[in-house]
């Protein structure tokens, strides 16, 4: 017997939610990392979209899914560490493999481009994440809304590679935030301080701008100063230093 009132009920409407098939190939989709839509997901788990709603509604009342609304998009993903891990444990019970997720979007596109005044691409979500883990940026616990903060090791980081930081904030928009990446269905950086350093980046010369197209190359000189400065690859990897 459980020492947890209703826990039994609990983990068995869990499991019912997980063990319906459609739905767990949602979100076995979802184990990568990365955000779909509902046509996406509808056509992972081979469902009409009507069908697809009604499974994502389900999945987000046990707490299985988040939604992520960005413009006129929602975007789905697993709504923690936990749920991962408990699909994680299924697929090794199950001695299943899933399939790598693998972008359609032109490779040229992929790497490098811009998101309004921001860098997007493999390059602008390598650069979100190694700045979350320099500790550069970290979680604003008091909103929901994707909000980060920088740190006051952050501060001193970016004010030394100079960028303005209390000039970002006076700016009537969002400070900084994660802005989904359409190609690579995980967070880059959105915000006044994501186009600070874009602007950086472009006045240093370490990308450039192709002609009619939102495309950005990284120049050799880039390439150097991103790893040194930053620990990041121009192929869209970090390591540390």
């Amino acid at each position: 017997m459980s020492d947890v009132p209703g826990l039994d009920r609990a983990v068995s409407r869990l499991a019912a939610a997980i063990g319906e098939p459609a739905r767990a190939r949602m979100l076995f989709t979802l184990l990568d990392g990365r955000e779909r839509t509902s046509t996406e997901l509808a056509l992972a788990a081979e469902v009409s979209p009507s069908t697809a709603s009604a499974h994502l509604h389900r999945l987000r009342r046990e707490g299985l899914v988040r939604v992520h609304v960005q413009g006129r998009h929602r975007y789905y993903g697993l709504s923690g560490s936990p749920v991962a891990d408990a699909l994680e444990g299924l697929s090794v019970l199950a001695g299943g493999r899933r399939a790598a997720f693998v972008p359609n979007t032109p490779s040229r596109l992929r790497g490098a481009r811009t998101c309004y005044d921001h860098l997007a691409g493999s390059l602008g979500v390598a650069l979100h994440d190694r700045l979350l883990a320099l500790r550069w940026l970290a979680v604003d616990p008091a909103r929901d809304d994707h909000a980060y903060d920088v740190t006051p090791r952050g501060a001193d980081a970016l004010g030394a590679l100079g960028i303005d930081l209390d000039a970002a904030r006076a700016l009537r928009r969002r400070f900084a935030y994660g802005c989904l990446d359409w190609s690579e269905r995980r967070p880059h950086l959105g915000g006044a301080v994501a186009a600070a350093l874009l602007a950086l980046a472009l006045r240093r010369r370490w990308v450039a701008r192709e002609h009619d197209s939102r495309v950005l190359r990284v120049t050799e000189l880039g390439r150097r100063e991103l790893r040194s400065r930053l620990g990041v690859d121009s192929s869209g990897q970090y390591t540390s230093w």
